[in-house]
């Protein structure tokens, strides 16, 4: 198990491939759980893999209300539920 720091942005490239799922899942529910409103997901730009696993689980995350790429495409902004707030998620252009 991996310890995932919690702050307002987290760099994938420091994790195993196969661990990124799990990864990514456990640091938005403890950013939920800690109050942060927006996250950047820091996943690289090669040939993509990581940002298509990174936004598969954005797509289904019951505490990600819409996520788009950053210019650099390097990265993804993630908007999250407030714990108690009901919203309606955005959709998130293709």
């Amino acid at each position: 198990m991996h310890e995932v720091p919690i702050e307002d942005s987290i760099d994938l490239h420091t994790f195993q491939p196969r661990d990124i799922r799990m990864v990514v899942e456990e640091y938005l529910y403890q950013a939920v759980q800690r109050g942060f409103r927006e996250v950047r997901i820091i996943h690289g730009r090669g040939i993509g893999v990581q940002r298509e696993i990174v936004r598969s689980i954005l797509e289904k995350h019951p505490s990600v209300i819409s996520f788009r790429d950053l210019p650099d495409r390097g990265s993804t902004l993630v908007e999250l539920v407030i714990p108690g707030v009901r919203v309606h998620k955005r959709r998130t252009p293709g």
